[in-house]
């Protein structure tokens, strides 16, 4: 009898020992993935997607610009959210201002290229 009772107390202390308690060392390794994935995915893509909608915000009339879809136009008339692009002679095009890629030239600027990736 005392020979389970020295058994059923020897597993019970390994039984605490097993599961252990909180330990911060173990969350360190977590912290350092999310990190990094902020800095290499996350950061960069807001990052561009500010500089976008800084270039969506400055274009004006007499723009030349390139939109995501590959059309070069000259833009005739700044909306709200829409643009009108002169692509040929009497032909315009209404698209949305999301939809520019670059500007290739401002109109008080020389041939200069700004791109922002979308």
């Amino acid at each position: 009898m005392n020979t389970f009772i020295i058994l059923a107390q020897a597993a019970a202390a390994g039984q605490t020992q097993q599961q252990g308690g909180f330990n911060i060392g173990n969350l360190v390794p977590i912290f350092c993935i999310v990190a990094i994935l902020y800095f290499t995915m996350i950061r960069p893509q807001s990052q561009r997607q500010k500089q976008h909608d800084a270039l969506v915000k400055s274009v004006k009339s007499g723009d030349k610009i390139v939109t995501s879809s590959g059309i070069h136009g000259m833009v005739s008339n700044v909306k709200e959210t829409t643009v009108i692009v002169k692509i040929a002679d009497n032909v315009k095009i209404e698209l949305e201002k999301s939809s520019i890629a670059s500007v290739v030239q401002r109109d008080d600027a020389p041939a200069t290229t700004t791109t922002a990736a979308a």
